[in-house]
């Protein structure tokens, strides 16, 4: 699977599993303060469309994770 497509594939899951923790109305509830983390993911998508600096992409490559072959 390509690097990229991995990366959106982790940080939508981190987004969607923070609020559902996160939000007193969800069956998962644990505490509000996994919002915090919801906030941080998006921040770190924003800042990295920006600049494409991305650590999850960093901790990717040192375990192996291959980028996408140019066709």
């Amino acid at each position: 699977m390509p690097l990229e497509r991995l990366i959106r594939i982790l940080a939508g899951s981190f987004v969607l599993a923070s609020l559902a923790l996160g939000v007193k109305e969800s069956p998962l509830y644990v505490n509000a303060g996994f919002l915090w983390f919801t906030a941080f993911v998006g921040a770190n998508l924003l800042q990295g469309g920006f600049t494409r600096f991305c650590p999850l992409e960093i901790v990717l490559k040192r375990i192996g994770v291959k980028e996408a072959a140019c066709a």
